[in-house]
């Protein structure tokens, strides 16, 4: 007897299977990562994440009159100090890279929406997140440090600053410092659960910030965690965070789901370099389709709960998506 369920009924063509799309991408989803160095006339391609370059501003600026003509809404900025020191100085610096850059964006492309990362390890001379003391990142001597960095990047001009650093307490730093300098209406997104994952590789390449010495694993998460991201979630919404972030996406698909399931705020996934970059290695050497994985990828972490992805995808992907 001939079964009377047949849902092979709605995956017949295109059309149908369209038509009954659960989860659907759009290049609104979409944050595309920028890094910015000094000097001018600069575009170094990135040997490890191929696409994807270290630009000067004036190059920063053509990139993102083509992100936003592709219907990409926003960028977010990291920035390659020309000066790195034990404080990280250059990180707050109202003429650094960073500060420069949203200034050149912003007067050349208004409407596209400008996030910083802020962090220390692109500008420590160390390659750590924050103030060494005794061996070790010192959490509470960072704050002020971090909040200053923030200041200097809305005094630019930016949108929104995106805190990445895991120290203990910095949304409320940062949050506290805008709303007294006038800033209230400037949006944290924090990066709330931020694992210490090997899939950061290229990224440390592209920033420049390898640690010098030990590791990050006392400040960043553990990847064998899953409650522990709530509760880091949690924290970082009482301390004001508008938006929470995963990071990264592929391997914590299910901190993502457990995110948007228990609490009422955009979530963010970062679908980070060692993720771009095995699936650009596979494709070069032909043992995959790379334009149907990428979007595998990018619906699976859409699916899973993410509302926003920061990606390196985000132009090959608008690309498909506006066809």
């Amino acid at each position: 007897m001939f079964p009377l369920k047949r849902l092979r009924r709605l995956r017949k063509n295109e059309t149908i299977r369209r038509m009954v799309r659960e989860t659907r991408l759009s290049p609104d989803n979409f944050i595309y990562p920028l890094f910015v160095t000094y000097g001018k006339g600069i575009r170094k391609e990135i040997p490890s994440m191929p696409g994807c370059y270290q630009e000067s501003v004036d190059k920063i600026v053509k990139h993102s009159k083509e992100i936003y003509s592709l219907g990409i809404p926003s960028v977010i900025l990291f920035g390659i100090p020309e000066h790195k020191d034990e404080k990280g100085s250059s990180a707050y610096d109202e003429h650094g890279v960073v500060q420069k850059a949203i200034k050149a964006i912003k007067n050349a492309v208004p409407e596209l929406y400008v996030i910083t990362d802020v962090c220390m390890c692109e500008y420590t001379s160390h390659g750590h997140c924050g103030i060494i003391k005794n061996g070790d990142v010192d959490n509470d001597l960072t704050l002020e440090i971090l909040a200053k960095e923030a200041l200097s990047h809305v005094n630019a001009g930016a949108d929104m600053v995106a805190p990445s650093d895991m120290m203990d307490g910095r949304v409320k730093a940062i949050r506290s410092l805008l709303d007294s300098e006038g800033f209230g209406a400037i949006p944290i997104m924090a990066y709330s659960a931020k694992y210490a994952s090997s899939f950061y590789g290229p990224f440390r390449e592209a920033a420049e910030s390898t640690p010098q010495f030990g590791d990050r694993r006392s400040y960043q998460m553990d990847p064998a965690n899953r409650i522990e991201a709530l509760r880091e979630v949690e924290l970082d919404i009482e301390e004001g965070a508008d938006i929470i972030m995963v990071k990264p996406a592929l391997s914590y698909l299910d901190v993502i789901s457990d995110v948007k399931q228990t609490f009422n705020l955009p979530v963010a996934a970062y679908n980070v370099s060692g993720e771009y970059s095995i699936i650009k290695a596979a494709a070069k050497l032909g043992w995959i389709d790379e334009k149907r994985m990428m979007m595998e990828v990018l619906t699976s972490i859409k699916r899973a709960g993410a509302d926003i992805i920061l990606t390196y995808f985000a132009k090959d992907a608008a690309k498909i998506l506006n066809d």
